[in-house]
């Protein structure tokens, strides 16, 4: 487990990052009442979240923005596996510094987060919705940085402000788009079976029978929703996949490729260079 603490203004970083053989419990808590915003990356760590004689699980995680209010009798219950590592940067700041944060924060986050900065219990869930890829590209630049001292402070400060405006931006237009609830939960529906069958993808027509959504539907409004074409997602959610089994070296390439559904070793490759800028061979 590593656990990274990094204080840029009136904002706490916190980074968090386990891997581990067997099923492991990490559990933390905040000193303060603050209000925060958890971005989770490509572990889908279970979470359970503890506050007096209530609880709330979330066992899907990956790609998941989440956004509360906590005090200090809040527990953060994180179950770390092989097959679900941990991976999160959470961004924080007391209930006490919101009128003093910079560039007009405070209010930004007391109008679209009201509910959190006037808080009813211990722990209050806020707006919570799956990353844009944007939003994603930016939680991976973190668990691959390789910047130190001042460089890293840099780094964090404009990666954070960039991550908090995507995600602000992005609630905003929730807030407004015309996808009512039931559709939404439709669409992440879509976007788990999607990630759980990425050596077999069923084709657009499977897939809007499964979730009891049309076809023209699907297309249209996932792209609202997660800012990219059903397919276009599907693709980046295998070449990450491939990128982190060869960055660990739990897969050759090859394997790589034959685990996330690609049958050409060269189509594979062009497809990763074309998104990370490297051939897959080139990782060390």
């Amino acid at each position: 487990m590593t656990r990274d603490f990094i204080d840029i203004n009136d904002f706490t970083i916190l980074v968090e990052e386990a891997t581990s053989k067997n099923i492991i419990v990490d559990a933390c808590r905040f000193d303060e009442p603050v209000v925060a915003v958890a971005f989770y990356g490509s572990g889908n760590v279970d979470l359970n979240v503890k506050y007096g004689s209530k609880s709330k699980e979330f066992n899907y995680t990956k790609g998941l923005a989440l956004s509360f209010y906590a005090d200090s009798n809040v527990e953060f219950e994180h179950t770390v596996s092989p097959e679900k590592p941990l991976r999160c940067v959470l961004i924080a700041t007391a209930l006490r510094n919101l009128e003093n944060l910079p560039n007009e924060e405070g209010e930004i986050f007391s109008s679209l987060l009201n509910e959190l900065v006037n808080p009813s219990d211990h722990y209050v869930e806020g707006p919570q919705f799956f990353m844009t890829p944007d939003m994603d590209r930016i939680v991976d630049s973190v668990f691959n940085m390789k910047y130190h001292g001042k460089t890293k402070m840099m780094f964090f400060r404009s990666q954070m402000t960039t991550l908090l405006s995507h995600f602000f931006g992005q609630l905003a237009t929730l807030q407004t788009e015309k996808i009512n609830t039931t559709e939404r939960d439709k669409l992440y529906k879509a976007k788990e079976i999607l990630i759980n069958n990425l050596d077999n993808p069923p084709s657009l027509s499977e897939l809007s029978l499964q979730i009891g959504l049309n076809s023209y539907n699907l297309k249209k409004n996932f792209k609202e929703l997660f800012g990219v074409p059903v397919f276009k997602y599907l693709q980046n959610e295998r070449l990450k996949t491939a990128h982190e089994l060869i960055s660990s070296q739990e897969a050759t390439v090859q394997e790589a490729a034959w685990h996330v559904g690609y049958d050409s070793l060269s189509s594979f490759s062009n497809a990763f260079e074309k998104k990370f800028g490297y051939r897959p061979s080139q990782i060390k």
